[in-house]
């Protein structure tokens, strides 16, 4: 017997359910509106984000049910009345939501994520979509940063005990949309497709009596072909000790510390002299994309990066919002009604949006541009558009789910990445790279 999924009905805040409390007693609750994720701004220097998590969120929704022990819950602690608990019972998201594919990069103002929906069924998944695209974008923009320093190099995500258990394995998979190869983590490779790797940590080579007979050990088991780990001791003799185990076809090095330019370059010539030609050296030393590119003149022939991928490398969140834009009017007509949050610094642009990116002559794209539109027409604009469907009328388009959706983000990203000028790529503090024009 198939098991139900567990419900995502409690990955929230109280005050989604408190709102929707007094949206049906005030009989407000079904008013269509449209609501739409964006962020204000990227963080500090960044040039672009790429916006990672729509196909792990797709399904959450799905899962946004309330079973039984959540009405109890929420019965039992008084949280809401006995009709709003009557509602949530047969609570199913029946709106439409299109957005931004995943793996697409998005700027300031990008309206990634447009919901249309009864104010009720909108409103009370604000808290479970930004926890997704807050952490998975945050991880995909920093991951997409290093992979461009890498410059052709691959990289292995391997950051699992850096975060919790969870977003253990959603980093997983935003590192390898934003261009990750592989990753350490078992679980993202079942449910994402992730290619996984992973040989041996230190503790492995100090259950021995000698390093000699760790290697050994390896070797007899994953064959020639394996990973060596060669800084547990002294590096330059682990490293003959290696080459003598597995002979000149061992497969790879991994340093995990010291002077990494210097030391790499010693390596290799070492390696070479044992006529070890083809055995490749891996570094996985506390790494982000700044160091990484500084081992751009190295003979690197791989990285492995943990706690800088998984924390997005200094910023663990997106800054993203989720706000109400335009609902229905109460009379007769049924008009939409553009409306908009005034705050200082936090204020948003009311109104349904359609978002395209506008390119020059040769293909490269030079502005994000957002038109308001009424009624949801597609507007006259050459550019490329950016939205797609993600769910209509209640049902998720599949393309967007599991294996296949990961894939699919991870090439869509590539090809984004490809339309960005130059200057995007650049580590160094600067202003997104595109304009957000609104239109």
């Amino acid at each position: 017997m198939t098991q139900a999924p567990a419900s995502t009905a409690f990955l929230t805040d109280r005050y989604e359910l408190t709102m929707l409390d007094a949206a049906l007693l005030a009989g407000t609750h079904d008013r269509e509106c449209v609501f739409e994720a964006f962020t204000r701004r990227l963080p500090a220097g960044r040039r672009y984000g790429v916006l990672a998590g729509t196909g792990r969120l797709l399904e959450l929704i799905e899962q946004f049910r309330f079973g039984d022990a959540e009405l109890q819950f929420l019965r039992d602690n008084h949280v809401v009345r006995d009709e709003t608990i009557d509602w949530l019972a047969d609570y199913r998201f029946s709106g439409t939501i299109r957005g931004y594919r995943e793996g697409e990069l998005f700027f300031p103002g990008s309206p990634f994520f447009i919901v249309d929906a009864p104010f009720a069924e909108g409103v009370i998944l604000e808290t479970l979509l930004l926890s997704v695209f807050n952490y998975d974008s945050a991880v995909a923009s920093a991951a997409a940063r290093m992979v461009s320093a890498a410059v052709g190099r691959p990289l292995a995500e391997m950051g699992s005990r850096r975060a919790n258990e969870r977003s253990a394995v959603a980093a997983a998979r935003a590192a390898f949309i934003a261009g990750f190869s592989a990753t350490s983590n078992l679980e993202a490779g079942r449910t994402w497709g992730v290619p996984t790797m992973g040989t041996a940590a230190h503790a492995f080579t100090l259950l021995f009596d000698s390093e000699e007979a760790a290697f050994r050990a390896q070797v007899d088991a994953l064959g020639p072909g394996t990973t060596l780990l060669v800084d547990t001791f002294d590096v330059e003799k682990a490293i003959d000790t290696a080459v003598k185990v597995a002979g000149p076809e061992l497969g790879a090095i991994r340093l995990d510390s010291g002077d990494l330019p210097k030391l790499v370059k010693q390596v290799r010539a070492q390696l070479d002299d044992l006529g070890a030609t083809k055995t490749r050296i891996t570094v996985t030393n506390d790494l982000d994309e700044f160091t990484i590119a500084a081992l751009a003149a190295s003979p690197v022939d791989s990285y492995g990066v943990g706690t800088s991928v998984v924390t997005g490398s200094g910023y663990p969140a997106s800054g993203m919002v989720y706000k109400l834009v335009a609902h229905r009017s109460t009379g007769g007509d049924g008009e939409w009604i553009p409306v908009a949050k005034k705050s200082e610094h936090k204020a948003s642009v009311g109104g349904r949006k359609h978002p395209v990116r506008r390119h020059d002559a040769n293909g490269t794209a030079i502005a994000e541009v957002v038109h308001i539109v009424e009624k949801g027409d597609t507007p006259d604009d050459t550019g490329r558009d950016l939205l797609t469907p993600l769910i209509t009328d209640g049902e998720v388009h599949a393309e967007h789910l599991g294996i296949e959706g990961t894939r699919r983000a991870r090439e869509h990203r590539e090809l984004a990445m490809s339309e960005l000028p130059d200057e995007a790529f650049r580590l160094g503090r600067g202003d997104p790279v595109l304009p957000t024009l609104f239109e």
